[in-house]
């Protein structure tokens, strides 16, 4: 842990808000950075996301994975003296919901034959 530089992260959410600044170890997981998001999640925000696997990170234009840490996940230390490093947030939309619309969106309509006899 000496000499490892900390990083300083920020997390945007959907509508522009950000969650932070903070400073992170490289070491630190991005599964725990999901649970920190979790736990200060504004909230006024109607998108509030269930568990970590609602979740998904972006950072540079690539989806980080749950077990890697910051480092693995070459999250830049240092690239900017003060600099701070942007992660943007994108919750998953409740897959229950989906099923209830095309559940009630398919119940109108009936099976019906569409041919003609001539």
């Amino acid at each position: 842990m000496a000499g490892e530089e900390l990083i300083e992260i920020k997390f945007r959410l959907f509508d522009g808000t950000d969650i932070g600044p903070n400073k992170y170890n490289p070491s630190t997981t991005i599964g725990s950075l999901k649970e920190i998001i979790l736990a200060r999640w504004p909230q006024d925000k109607g998108n509030a996301p269930k568990t970590i696997n609602d979740v998904k990170l972006i950072n540079a234009g690539k989806i980080l994975e749950n077990s890697k840490t910051l480092a693995e996940s070459r999250v830049q230390v240092g690239e900017m003296p003060g600099g701070v490093t942007t992660m943007h947030v994108v919750v998953k939309p409740p897959l229950s919901d989906k099923k209830n619309e095309k559940l009630h969106s398919d119940s109108p309509r009936q099976q019906r034959c569409g041919c003609t006899i001539l």
